[in-house]
């Protein structure tokens, strides 16, 4: 089956009577070109099952398929667009599911259930949860995760600070969640124009692969975030300011690593605030 055995997508769009939807952050894809460069970028597609969330009309899940996925698992929240995801489910029988629901309350273990079969994310994501789905997907406790490897688009904005080096303006909170767990890239830059409606800004596909076990395993998500919340809540401060609500350890700490308290936030590296963590965790311990 190839995307040319279905209509064209801006004469579904225009069938269904679907206009993308700022509630849901949409912002349709519909270069065929572009889908099918997405596509190829996915590891091992042809023997991984796709899940990807925000398909819309599914320009993303045709190329998904016409790639040679075997099996892609579609999250949509927006029924209007079932109708035009019903019509692919039909062109690639036992293929493509799609699951009407929001993705950011989804269990994907329970709802992929691969079987030991790979599984791998590729998503135009919804502006307004893309952030938000992430953390949410570099959260999960059990680590190696359910997903061998993220693809996904993002503002570029978003995607400079997934990628970010100490020491420049876009590091941050999300820039050391995403770099503790795994080794971000960014493939390519995406035109405005590519998409309807266009939205304001450039977008970025980025791909974030697992690493085997996360930098320093004694970390955990939560004591992360919590630190990192402290010390990029005051980012102009000195560490040793924006620190000291963490409590009375954090001077010890500090010295113990070799960490001039008088640093700020954004000069710490992935493994300095790891180190950070740990220790503050043990001094917490009972």
């Amino acid at each position: 089956m190839s995307e040319t055995a279905l209509p064209p997508l801006r004469d579904v769009i225009a069938r269904h009577g679907l206009r993308a939807r700022k509630s849901y952050g949409q912002n349709f894809l519909l270069d065929l070109n572009l889908t099918r460069k997405i596509a190829r970028a996915v590891p091992d597609l042809k023997d991984s099952l796709i899940y990807e969330v925000g398909p819309g009309p599914g320009g993303l899940t045709r190329a998904l398929l016409e790639a040679g996925a075997p099996q892609v698992v579609a999250v949509e929240k927006d029924q209007r667009c079932q109708p035009a995801l019903d019509e692919i489910v039909a062109a690639y029988p036992g293929r493509l599911r799609v699951r009407s629901a929001d993705a950011l309350t989804v269990q994907e273990p329970d709802l992929l259930a691969a079987g030991g079969q790979p599984v791998q994310v590729a998503a135009n994501l919804p502006y307004n949860v893309g952030t938000a789905l992430l953390i949410k997907w570099l959260s999960v406790e059990a680590w190696p995760p359910w997903y061998q490897s993220l693809t996904l688009m993002f503002q570029r904005e978003v995607a400079e600070r997934i990628v970010a080096r100490p020491g420049s303006k876009s590091y941050g909170r999300l820039a050391i969640l995403v770099q503790w767990r795994c080794t971000p890239k960014i493939l390519f830059d995406i035109s405005p124009k590519a998409f309807t409606p266009s939205p304001k800004v450039a977008s970025s596909l980025v791909q974030m692969l697992p690493r085997p076990q996360p930098a320093d395993g004694g970390v955990t998500s939560e004591a992360l975030g919590e630190v990192t919340r402290a010390a990029f809540g005051q980012r102009r401060k000195m560490l040793k300011s924006s620190l000291k609500t963490l409590g009375p350890a954090i001077p010890v700490i500090l010295a113990e690593l070799d960490i001039d308290p008088t640093r700020r936030a954004e000069e710490l590296s992935v493994a300095q605030y790891c180190a950070i963590v740990s220790r503050l965790i043990k001094s917490r311990a009972p």
